[in-house]
């Protein structure tokens, strides 16, 4: 199934938590990247992987940065280190964030795959 073309936001919203296929969801994981890395690679986004340096650009972390520990394909969420809130009972845990919202600084490991990405 392709991107809806309903203006209703219901559908749309379906579509993105629900209905959206493994390759469709790999577009709505891409993040911006910094701009040593824009304009060595001569890209604007590319996909957020574990391992990858982000700098978080919005929201409550604004301006942290750290490692991708974990990437939700199905929530479309990344995990970032040292992210967390304090819980009532004192546990911590950690902020799912929108890869929209982070800016990758540095790869983890380019592997051949990446650097296929990197290089088209």
């Amino acid at each position: 199934m392709a991107v809806p073309k309903s203006k209703q936001p219901r559908k749309q919203r379906r579509w993105l938590y629900k209905t959206a296929k493994l390759h469709e969801r790999h577009k709505l994981l891409h993040a911006t990247l910094s701009k040593d890395l824009r304009k060595k690679y001569g890209k604007r986004a590319i996909r957020v992987r574990k391992g990858d340096k982000v700098r978080i650009m919005r929201g409550q972390f604004a301006g942290h940065e750290g490692r991708v520990l974990e990437v939700d394909m199905k929530r479309c969420r990344i995990t970032v280190d040292g992210v967390t809130v304090t819980k009532a009972d004192g546990t911590e845990v950690a902020v799912p964030i929108h890869p929209s919202n982070v800016m990758i600084t540095d790869f983890g490991e380019v592997d051949e795959v990446r650097k296929k990405i990197l290089e088209r």
